[in-house]
């Protein structure tokens, strides 16, 4: 029974994706709502994606010089694992995580409620692709908008870690070591790559839920926390694939 209700769901999400990536009908309309959507769903969340990455970064960095370093480990240890962590991981899977629960939760509830308030239904009438119109700008808006947020996320992490040094944990130098110490520009790209399919799942699988809403208001919350729940579901296991893939 819930491998039919998965195979039912994932053959209207392809539906539903089928009909958003169409030719838009009025390109101007169009530009219009992705620049929109590229500050709605990007720029607002700048400042928690720099607030929470300070943090971690900082954290983490904390932890490792606290918990792990040791004599027999060389100085520059700290710094070089902050710096994949934040770079492999943080940066790319576990940022999406938190955005998935902020972006996904407010893409559900808006399309959501467009559907219980019949404005989707009002748009079908007058002959507009209603799901290249509604959904097509948000998924390209937070697709461009995430490679900026992960490095804006790569550079608040490591000023975290670098935040760690007026404590007196540990030194300018042994971080710059670290953080200098057999560096691959890959991980960065291979970061972006993994961020860019997340926002995607991010995007459209909170469009699903919010467009086939069937209800009230009630029904608009449960598919706002049902869009945050799949979309972290689908990144993680995502995850698993695109790390081998990318390394």
């Amino acid at each position: 029974m819930i491998i039919l209700k998965f195979i039912a769901a994932f053959g209207r999400y392809l539906d539903l994706m089928g009909k958003t990536f169409s030719l838009p009908e009025r390109m101007r309309m169009f530009w219009r709502q992705y620049t929109k959507e590229m500050a709605q769903l990007g720029v607002d969340s700048i400042g928690i994606v720099l607030l929470i990455s300070f943090f971690i970064g900082a954290v983490i960095c904390i932890q490792i010089k606290v918990n792990i370093a040791s004599s027999w480990m060389p100085a520059f240890t700290t710094g070089y694992t902050t710096r994949e962590i934040m770079l492999l991981e943080f940066s790319s899977s576990i940022m999406c995580l938190i955005l998935a629960g902020k972006v996904g939760s407010n893409v559900a509830s808006e399309i959501g409620t467009m559907r219980v308030t019949q404005q989707i239904d009002a748009l079908e009438i007058m002959g507009v692709n209603s799901a290249s119109y509604l959904i097509l700008p948000k998924i390209l808006g937070l697709m461009t908008m995430i490679p900026f947020l992960v490095i804006f996320s790569i550079a608040a992490g490591l000023g975290g870690a670098y935040a760690t040094t007026f404590a007196g944990i540990i030194t300018m130098d042994e971080l710059n070591i670290g953080f200098h110490y057999d560096f691959k520009q890959w991980f960065i790209w291979a970061s972006i790559i993994k961020s860019v399919c997340y926002a995607f799942i991010i995007s459209s699988v909170s469009c699903y839920h919010g467009y086939y809403v069937e209800g009230g208001s009630f029904d608009v919350g449960k598919a706002s926390t049902n869009a945050v729940v799949s979309s972290s579901m689908l990144i993680l296991f995502a995850d698993i694939f695109l790390t081998p893939l990318l390394a």
